[in-house]
């Protein structure tokens, strides 16, 4: 219970995350990373190439280099999981990276996991940025990285998403549920019965001044 006459501010993240594996699996080869440190938190969702068991485990040395290193900048930390999944089947990703200090997201991608950021400010021109992918597989096919730099005001939501959700979801992103819900929401009604799927959805409240 907060001391009476204090100013009781949100977090400086709010996520959630829904996903299921492929019917008939035991375990899902999509991952997600939530994992702050001094100075930001880093965000990322992992697919493992396939499903299944094998692809379990290459989501897993994935998210191990990234829970480790999650201060590293983007591509650097890519390059570590790269090297790391070189003995096996490989993943495509999609990271995020925000700041504390200036309340700046750089974020890059390899690979078909969606990310999209949703403007708070509804009047805001574009409305929406999507990642740019690159085309590859890390731990097999590292292609050129690129990443980019996004300022953050506080409401911005952030969703990810593997290719077990259908396309054209993100127009369909309700900013007035909570990033649980709304991560719920997106798998029932996008989810696919032909593949692992995972959602991730993050809403950014940023450090308090």
């Amino acid at each position: 219970m907060p001391v009476p006459g204090t100013v009781v501010r949100p977090p400086l993240l709010d996520w959630g995350v829904s996903g299921r594996a492929l019917p008939g699996e035991r375990e899902s080869g999509d991952l997600h990373v939530v994992s702050f440190f001094e100075g930001g938190v880093l965000i990322g969702v992992l697919d493992g190439l396939g499903h299944g068991p094998e692809a379990a485990a290459a989501a897993r040395v994935a998210g191990e280099v990234l829970q480790a290193y999650a201060d590293e900048p983007i591509l650097p930390l890519i390059n570590r999981c790269h090297t790391a999944l070189r003995k096996t089947r490989g993943v495509v990703l999609s990271l995020a990276s925000i700041s504390t200090r200036d309340n700046l997201m750089t974020w890059a991608a390899v690979g078909n996991v969606e990310a999209v950021l949703l403007y708070a400010d509804r009047a805001a021109r574009p409305a929406r940025e999507i990642v740019n992918p690159r085309s590859g597989v890390v731990g097999y096919q590292l292609p050129a990285l690129r990443a980019t730099v996004h300022p953050l005001a506080a409401g911005d939501t952030l969703v990810f998403a593997t290719d077990g959700i259908e396309d054209g979801f993100s127009s369909k992103v309700s900013l007035d549920l909570s990033p649980q819900a709304a991560a719920a929401d997106i798998l029932n009604r996008f989810g696919k019965n032909t593949d692992d799927a995972l959602v991730v959805v993050a809403r950014w409240w940023g450090a308090p001044p």
